[in-house]
C-alpha cells in the first residue's frame, strides 16, 4: 500500500460538507404574498444561508428587499414585510460557492425591460455561463453582479421576441446547465425547469392563488396544497387566467439529482413522488445489508445521518442511540481567534454522549465524506468518549467527482474518495472500518430494483460516477477562465 497523505487540518471544516446552492419561491394572487413568501423561504433555509431576498408586485409597482444572512434576520421586521406590497411575489435563498457574498449578488435580480419589470430567482448552475457572459459583454451588456443568474436578464433583454414568455423561451434555448427558475412580471409568474430535471421545482395551490417552490416543505408552512412537480423542460405560466404549460424542448431522459434524496432536501419533503424521509431510511436499510459489522450501537452523525441510521438499525437489529448531540445554535460566522480554539471547532457543532458511548462498539452513520476532515474529528471525538471500536458507514457512494450543476463541492483533487480507496480512507479518518452504499444499492433503495442501468441511469449521479449528463462547455473553454469573466453560481 502506498503512503497516505495526512488530511489537511486548518482547524475548520470549510469545504468538507456539501451545500445546496439556492431555494426559490413564487406566489401569484395570494393575500400578503411577501409574508407568505418569507414563510416559504424559512422552510427552505437549508438550501441557502448566505443571503435572502423578496420582490413583490402590487399591480402598479414592484417592491424589493434583499439582505445578507438568514430569512428571520431580514424579514422578521413587520415594517420590512409591510413595505413589500401586493398579491404577487418571488423569493430566493442563496448559498454562494465562490468569491464574496455581497449584496449585488443577492437574488431575486430585478430589471426594467421594454415590457416592464421582471424579477428572476434561480437555483442551479449554467455550464456555459462564462462563454455567454463574454458574448454579452462584447455586445455591450453591462453586468451588475458576478452570478451566472444575471445571464438570464441580459438574454431576455436582447431577445427580439415581443412577449415576456417568448423572450424567456428564447433565453432558455441559449443556456446549458441544470436550473430551476422562477420569474415575476407584471402579467405573470413563470417557472422553468431544465430539460433533464436535475434541479427540483413544484407547483402548489393556496386558496385561489398559486405557488412555485423548490420543495414541498415550503407548501406545508404556507398552508398550500401540492399539485404536481414541474416536469423537466417545462415552463409554467401563471396569470389571472390560470396555469398553462409550454414545453419548447421536447422530451429527454430524466436525470434528477440523486443527492436530493441523500442529503439536500428536507426530510419532510416529497421529491418526484417519493417521501425523502422514507427514501433515507431505505438507503440505510440497504447500507446495513451490504456492510454489516458486529457492534453495540448505531449512532447517527446529526442531523442528516438520522433517517439512514434508523433504517440501518432496523435492518441490523442493533440498537439506535443518539451518541452524538448537535448544537443547533452555532452560526457560520463564529469567531475562532486562536489555533487552540480552531482545533476544538467540531465540538462547537457536535458533542459526544459519553455515558452512551463508553466501552461500546459503535457504527457511525453519515451521509457523505467530502474532504474527510470532519469525519476524522467525529471519529476522534467518539473514541475520546471511550468507544471501544468506531466503524463508519456512509449512505452515499464515494464522492469522487465535483458537481457543476448547482452543488458546492471542492475541486476533484480535494475529494478524499478521488485519491484513496475505502480502506485507505478508514485509516486516514481513524476508523476501524469504513464502507459506503454501492451505486446499485442506492438505486435499489430508491425503487430501481435492477440497480443502475448504465445506458439509462435515471438519476444524475455524476458526483459518484463522473457521468455528467449535461454538457460542460465552459470546462473546455480556457478563455472563459479569464478573471474578468469569472462568475459565481446562483
Amino acid at each position: 500500500m502506498r503512503d497516505l497523505d495526512p488530511l489537511p487540518d486548518d482547524g475548520r471544516d470549510d469545504g468538507d460538507t456539501l451545500h445546496e446552492e439556492c431555494g426559490v419561491v413564487g406566489l401569484w394572487n395570494v393575500l400578503d404574498a411577501a409574508a407568505v413568501t418569507a414563510l416559504g423561504l424559512h422552510a427552505l433555509q437549508h438550501r441557502g444561508q448566505e443571503a435572502t431576498g423578496i420582490v413583490s408586485y402590487d399591480g402598479a409597482r414592484f417592491h424589493s428587499h434583499r439582505g445578507m444572512g438568514l430569512v428571520g434576520d431580514n424579514f422578521g421586521d413587520a415594517k420590512v414585510i409591510g413595505s413589500l406590497k401586493g398579491l404577487h411575489a418571488v423569493g430566493h435563498n442563496r448559498y454562494a460557492t465562490t468569491g464574496d457574498t455581497i449584496l449585488r449578488n443577492v437574488q431575486p435580480l430585478y430589471a426594467d425591460f421594454e415590457f416592464g419589470g421582471l424579477a428572476v430567482a434561480h437555483n442551479g448552475n449554467l455550464t456555459n455561463a462564462h462563454s455567454l457572459r463574454r458574448t454579452l459583454v462584447r455586445r455591450g451588456c453591462l453586468f451588475q453582479s458576478t452570478t451566472d443568474s444575471e445571464v438570464f436578464i441580459h438574454l431576455i433583454a436582447i431577445s427580439l421576441y415581443s412577449t415576456v414568455v417568448d423572450r424567456l423561451i428564447d433565453a432558455l434555448k441559449q443556456v446549458v446547465g441544470a436550473y430551476s427558475l422562477v420569474t415575476l412580471s407584471s402579467t405573470a409568474l413563470m417557472g422553468a425547469r431544465d430539460p433533464l430535471g436535475v434541479r427540483p421545482l413544484i407547483l402548489g395551490r393556496v386558496g385561489s392563488g398559486w405557488v412555485l417552490a423548490s420543495e414541498t416543505c415550503a407548501l406545508d408552512i404556507m398552508g398550500a396544497e401540492f399539485v404536481r412537480d414541474i416536469e423537466p423542460g417545462e415552463i409554467v405560466v401563471i396569470n389571472d387566467a390560470g396555469v398553462h404549460s409550454v414545453r419548447p424542448f421536447g422530451r429527454a431522459p430524466e436525470r434528477f439529482c440523486v443527492f436530493e434524496y441523500i442529503y439536500f432536501a428536507r426530510p419532510d419533503s416529497v421529491m418526484e413522488g417519493m417521501p425523502v424521509y422514507e427514501a433515507r431510511k431505505r438507503i440505510g436499510t440497504q447500507l446495513a445489508r451490504e456492510s454489516g459489522v458486529a457492534a453495540d450501537l448505531i449512532v447517527p452523525v446529526p442531523d442528516s445521518g438520522v433517517p439512514a441510521a434508523m433504517g440501518y438499525a432496523a435492518e441490523s437489529g442493533i440498537p439506535f442511540e443518539f451518541g452524538i448531540i448537535r448544537n443547533h445554535y452555532v452560526g457560520r460566522t463564529f469567531i475562532e481567534p486562536t489555533e487552540h480554539i480552531r482545533n476544538l471547532g467540531v465540538k462547537l457543532k457536535h458533542s459526544a454522549n459519553r455515558s452512551m458511548l463508553e466501552g461500546k462498539r459503535v457504527i457511525l452513520v453519515d451521509d457523505s465524506i467530502v474532504r474527510g476532515t470532519t469525519s476524522r474529528k467525529i471519529v476522534e471525538m467518539v473514541r475520546g468518549a471511550g468507544a471501544a471500536e468506531v466503524h463508519m458507514r456512509i449512505s452515499s457512494p464515494p464522492t469522487t467527482h465535483s458537481c457543476f450543476y448547482g452543488i458546492d463541492t471542492p475541486e476533484r483533487g480535494k475529494l478524499l474518495a478521488a485519491r484513496h480507496n475505502p480502506d485507505e480512507m478508514a485509516k486516514l479518518i481513524g476508523a476501524d472500518s469504513l464502507a459506503f452504499i454501492s451505486l446499485d444499492g442506492l438505486y435499489r433503495a430508491l425503487g430501481k430494483e435492477g440497480g443502475r442501468n448504465p445506458e439509462a441511469p435515471h438519476y444524475c449521479d455524476a458526483c459518484f460516477t463522473g457521468d455528467y449528463p449535461v454538457p460542460l462547455p465552459d470546462m473546455a473553454d480556457n478563455t472563459a477562465k479569464s478573471p474578468s469573466l469569472m462568475v459565481e453560481n446562483a
